[in-house]
């Protein structure tokens, strides 16, 4: 049974790269940059855009997509082409990223123009390509999705109740003691129902479990 929570817990988890990564390359002269970043939100991926862009000024083109929260947001998705063809560039970086494991991340593609004219379909690969390459050198953790709860368990619980926890991949923030042990724990948000019935049937009904904001 533990095996079976283990894999429950992992489903909603997602990569996100550690820091600032970067890939180069030459297509036909032109010179492609790739450069990613973690990115919690939409105002941490446009001050990243905007850092690229300036960093490489003289640049044709900052081409960037995002997926800047949980994958399954859309509302964090977002991709311009930044002048190249409509199409040519952002929406296939985008899709590399959505087809990918990663999330709160931003990429951003600088072109440096080499005189020779890829055409349309030549830009897509270009793009799409130089985010394939960046993501597999980029140096990644695990983030899964949680929300903090805060609950009061008696004594003769307590030991029990840890076992529980680390079944359900639950992390102990902190744990006070008093007339009862007050634990502050961060729960896998796919987990919730689990961890409620488990305290429910664990304490007979009488855990009283309160969300954090």
């Amino acid at each position: 049974m533990p095996s079976v929570f283990m894999i429950y817990c992992q489903m909603d988890s997602f990569l996100t790269p550690t820091r600032v990564f970067e890939t180069r390359t030459t297509i036909k002269n032109s010179r492609f940059i790739a450069a990613c970043a973690p990115a919690v939100g939409r105002e941490q991926a446009k001050a990243f855009i905007a850092a690229r862009a300036s960093l490489n000024s003289d640049a044709n083109h900052h081409c960037w997509a995002m997926v800047a929260g949980q994958p399954q947001d859309v509302y964090q998705h977002d991709q311009s082409d930044d002048g190249e063809p409509r199409g040519s560039a952002g929406k296939p970086m985008l899709n590399v990223l959505t087809h990918s494991e990663f999330g709160q991340i931003v990429v951003v593609v600088t072109r440096f123009f080499g005189g020779q004219k890829l055409g349309v379909g030549g830009l897509v690969r270009a793009y799409s390509q130089s985010v394939v390459d960046l993501l597999e050198s980029v140096e990644s953790q695990c983030i899964v999705p949680s929300v903090t709860w805060q609950f009061c368990v008696p004594y003769n619980l307590l030991a029990s109740l840890e076992h529980g926890l680390g079944v359900l991949n639950c992390e102990v923030d902190n744990k006070e003691f008093g007339v009862e042990v007050t634990l502050t724990v961060r729960v896998p948000t796919s987990d919730q129902q689990l961890l409620e019935q488990y305290l429910q049937k664990l304490g007979q009904a009488t855990i009283d479990i309160t969300v954090c904001p």
